[in-house]
């Protein structure tokens, strides 16, 4: 049997137990790079500026704060409606939600290993005694036995295992928090990315359209021409498979055409069938032209990643805490309090009172080095997260710095490519009149026309690449809809 222990008692006993000390190493978050740039040269305060279409200058802020929805940033009220759909719907989203919640429990639950097990009991039994017990002419004897108590136990958490594993399961439910952080982040950088790639696309069809058409009026001109005397059969079966060439890369492009429309119903948390009905096209889209840059400082408080890594690392150090204090003496209390009668009507009279109080240490002894070798375990754990925890950061500041080339890389591009695309039209409707004219051979208007087909498309590449990558460094910063006040 275990006594009940009174209500002043269970107070300093409880007060104790949470003023104790408790063993392992108290986690500091550890310092972030002492590094005051992302890349080798120091970063220019803006990009090249091109003519045309999404040829505005970027500047990079470094006194400003990521937008809360920074996806607002390119200027699309359908690009905000997908967004805020996926974010509601995603399932990828609302498992992490769950895992959230899951793991929030998980710490309410191990906070009731701080505080006394309160328990009630009661039990009543029926029983016939052979009368042999009392002697040989013994009547046998019927009675009744009723038992009610109330019953207190109370781990005495002296070395603080107990709060090292609430410190876990605490640790546990921030890295929960950051994966879902992550999920938010990576789904609104795919769902931009995929209407970009998509407004590629179309752009990519369009133009491949007009230069098919182009193309068709070029082979009735060569074949008139070739009616009357003015061009061979070779230049016509040249133009012919000219045209059937550019008619040759439309299914492609319709098919990543395709497959983008279906990724994005995917990402609302649709099946391919039902997509969305807003479609996407590069002139609807505007290049966000004030990116907010993240001191290195700051960037291992942002990104989720590298707090997600951190937390596990917290979780390794609460868990060395817990494998040290399992060598330690444990401490229990209990008690109980209560009746017990063979007349339920007297069960609570004082002269059936029953009561007990007990205290138990246990000290850890010889456990053929388990105990030893599960706190080396917890010990290596622990240098493993470490080890993740400074890869996941040098990983976080290589793709701030990859962003950032290929910002400043597609400003670059997209001008010489814009120089070359208006170089390539003019040079094409020059060679077009000349042909026409007899000033010029049929192999230099069919190398004009490919040269202008191919830098149309490279400008329209171009162009969605700046749009897809600023979305890149946006992810790279860490920014997202958790960055609130």
């Amino acid at each position: 049997m275990r006594t009940t222990i009174g209500a002043a008692t269970l107070a300093s006993i409880f007060a104790i137990a949470l003023t104790a000390c408790s063993v392992g190493p108290n986690f500091r978050r550890p310092p972030a790079p002492a590094a005051d740039r992302y890349t080798v040269q120091p970063q220019p305060a803006q990009t090249d500026v091109s003519e045309g279409p999404g040829g505005a200058a970027q500047t990079f802020a470094t006194d400003e704060k990521i937008p809360t929805k920074w996806w607002t940033q390119y200027g699309s009220s359908a690009l905000d409606e997908l967004v805020e759909q996926a974010l509601q719907a995603n399932p990828n989203v609302q498992s992490g939600q769950a895992a959230l919640r899951k793991a929030h429990e998980h710490v309410l639950a191990a906070w009731g290993v701080l505080a006394p097990a309160i328990d009630a009991s009661a039990a009543g039994a029926r029983q016939r005694v052979s009368g042999v017990q009392f002697g040989p002419t013994g009547e046998p004897a019927i009675y009744n036995l009723y038992n009610a108590s109330i019953n207190v136990s109370y781990g005495l958490d002296f070395f603080g295992r107990a709060r090292r594993d609430l410190e876990s399961l605490r640790a546990q439910r921030e890295y929960r928090r950051f994966v879902l952080e992550a999920a938010y982040l990576t789904l609104a950088a795919n769902v931009v990315t995929t209407a970009v790639a998509e407004a590629s696309l179309r752009e990519q069809i369009l133009a491949t359209e007009q230069l098919i058409e182009s193309s068709g009026k070029r082979l009735a001109v060569i074949e008139k021409q070739r009616q009357l005397g003015g061009a061979s059969l070779a230049e016509v079966l040249s133009q012919r498979a000219q045209l059937a060439q550019d008619r040759a890369t439309l299914p492609d492009l319709r098919s990543q055409l395709d497959q983008q429309r279906s990724l994005l119903a995917t990402l609302l948390g649709r099946v391919p069938s039902d997509q969305p009905s807003a479609v996407f096209r590069l002139d609807e889209l505007h290049l966000p032209v004030t990116i907010p840059l993240s001191l290195p400082s700051q960037l291992v408080a942002q990104r989720p990643d590298v707090r997600q890594q951190e937390e596990l690392l917290h979780q390794a150090s609460a868990q060395l805490g817990v494998a040290t204090a399992n060598m330690l003496p444990q401490i229990t209390l209990s008690g109980s309090y209560g009746g017990s009668t063979s007349n339920f009507e007297t069960l609570m009279q004082s002269a059936n009172r029953v009561w007990s109080l007990s205290a138990g240490v246990t000290q850890p002894i010889f456990h053929g080095g388990q105990l030893l070798h599960e706190r080396r375990a917890a010990l290596a754990a622990y240098d493993e997260a470490a080890a993740q925890y400074r890869e996941t950061v040098l990983t976080a500041f290589r793709n701030v710095a990859d962003s950032l080339r290929a910002l400043n890389a597609d400003a670059e591009t997209l001008n010489a490519v814009h120089e070359a695309h208006e170089a390539a039209t003019a040079s094409l409707a020059i060679t077009d009149r000349q042909y026409a004219l007899g000033g010029a051979s049929y192999l230099a208007l069919l190398a004009a026309q490919r040269t202008e087909r191919q830098t149309r498309i490279s400008l329209i590449q171009a162009h969605a690449a700046r749009l897809a990558d600023t979305a890149a460094l946006f992810q790279a910063l860490g920014g997202g809809p958790w960055n609130k006040e």
